[in-house]
């Protein structure tokens, strides 16, 4: 332990676990330690009878659920877009060789009281059953205008540009209605408020053909990819990762405390009695509580059920949002659904999440709008959680800490928190002009 690192990474939920590889890669010496004897933190996954045990308190499973070690239950379920961020990094650090990904079957959304599939092409609007004939083709030509974009080609723009151009004035150049609107930017752009329609279109146009992209790459029901036994690998894969690359890593190494020299600046961390001394820390809030403060809480219901969610043509994973405007709340909520196909639970049995940004503390009752799209389920277990954020000047003390996880059911918020360490903690921006081809193989 005596030694001295670049880094010492404090807790293994996957935003440090995926800094700690970037790190790695980069030629860092690394110290990776959680004072928990399992990877993941607060991202972890748990089989059904730590699951009973964290939210029932009993550790007997009732036999009806099948057999415990099938269950791979993970505490902050998220799909990944095929061409997002995160598979983008998961290229470039060569993670991809750990993990195999299959599609995930459906992308569907909430709108007037009935669960639709989200359409994401022109054909597919001209098709979809949440807008009326005119509005249709109204739809059409805005996904045809947002498919030819391309930023570097002015020809593309008509006259629009849309670095200035907000997104409320480009739909309204197009005339949709607010209801196409509610599910473009929720369902499409991943946007979790409606804050986006005063800001410029091109992050919105960028997010879309993302989806569209993503979409296109798997010939799928989804843009989402998720990995086979869910996302507890991927703390495990980075973990490989980085002794590849001469990183150490630590479990149940208990306290964990982070010392600073007099002038402020992180100077080691000691456990048992042991200092490793290094240069910056990079760590989850639960490590440096007097250094983040509580930016809201989330809500969520995990559920067993013996079906896939009723309306979603029998996918075996799926995702479905719920937007804000449609529940009359201040934030989207998301449905999550996996099942025996991605090899988190025993056949014949689906997990279901419901998550977002608590406004009560009354979870059961908030999220009665998703719980009610699930149908019967065999057992469900409500919480609610802190989100807490980092108040610290990290350029004053040279700790870097990630941000809670929200209650979003896909990446990309989570990726561009990690993307923003990487910058603050190296200085540079990482690279991720990469082959996604690379991430195919192990697709089916």
């Amino acid at each position: 332990m005596d030694e001295e690192y670049d880094v010492i990474v404090l807790g293994t939920g996957l935003k440090e676990c995926i800094l700690s590889g970037l790190l790695s890669v980069d030629g860092l010496k690394v110290l990776h330690m959680d004072r928990n004897d399992y990877y993941g933190g607060e991202s972890t996954s748990l089989n059904l009878i730590q699951l009973l045990k964290k939210f029932r308190g009993i550790d007997k499973p009732p036999p009806h659920l099948g057999p415990s070690r099938d269950y791979n239950v993970d505490m902050i379920p998220k799909f990944m877009m095929a061409n997002g961020t995160l598979v983008r990094v998961l290229i470039h650090t060569d993670v991809t060789k750990y993990l195999s990904f299959k599609a995930v079957d459906g992308s569907f959304v909430f709108n007037k009281g009935k669960v639709h599939k989200v359409p994401a092409t022109d054909m597919e609007a001209l098709k979809s059953p949440l807008m009326g004939i005119f509005e249709k083709r109204r739809a059409r030509k805005f996904f045809i205008y947002v498919q030819d974009y391309d930023e570097s080609n002015p020809q593309t723009h008509e006259g629009m540009d849309l670095t200035r151009v907000t997104t409320r004035e480009l739909i309204a150049k197009y005339g949709l209605d607010d209801n196409t609107v509610d599910f473009i930017g929720h369902a499409l752009a991943l946007h979790r408020d409606d804050r986006y329609l005063d800001e410029p279109a091109l992050d919105t146009v960028k997010r879309m053909k993302l989806y569209s992209e993503s979409l296109a790459r798997f010939q799928g029901g989804s843009p989402y990819i998720y990995p086979l036994y869910g996302l507890g690998e991927l703390p495990q894969a980075f973990a490989r990762l980085s002794a590849v690359y001469g990183g150490t890593y630590m479990l149940n190494k208990p306290e964990c405390k982070v010392e600073f020299n007099e002038e402020g600046k992180v100077c080691g961390v000691t456990s048992e009695g042991e200092t490793a001394r290094c240069k910056k820390v990079v760590c989850d809030p639960s490590y440096l509580p007097n250094k983040v403060r509580k930016v809201g809480k989330v809500a969520r219901a995990i559920a067993i059920m013996s079906h896939p969610i009723p309306n979603t043509n029998d996918s075996h994973s799926v995702q479905v949002i719920l937007p804000q405007k449609q529940l009359g709340r201040r934030s989207d909520m998301y449905l999550f659904c996996c099942s025996y196909t991605h090899n988190v639970a025993p056949k014949g049995k689906f997990i279901a999440f419901v998550s977002t940004e608590a406004e009560t503390d009354q979870p059961a009752i908030e999220l009665k709008p998703g719980i009610d799209l699930l149908g019967p389920v065999d057992e469900i277990f409500f919480d609610i959680y802190d989100r807490y954020a980092p108040v610290n000047e990290p350029s004053l003390d040279n700790c870097f800490i990630s941000t809670s996880y929200d209650a979003t059911t896909h990446f990309e918020s989570t990726v561009m928190d990690v993307l923003a360490m990487y910058t603050m903690i190296t200085g540079k921006a990482l690279d991720l002009s990469v082959d996604l081809s690379a991430a195919s193989a192990a697709e089916e």
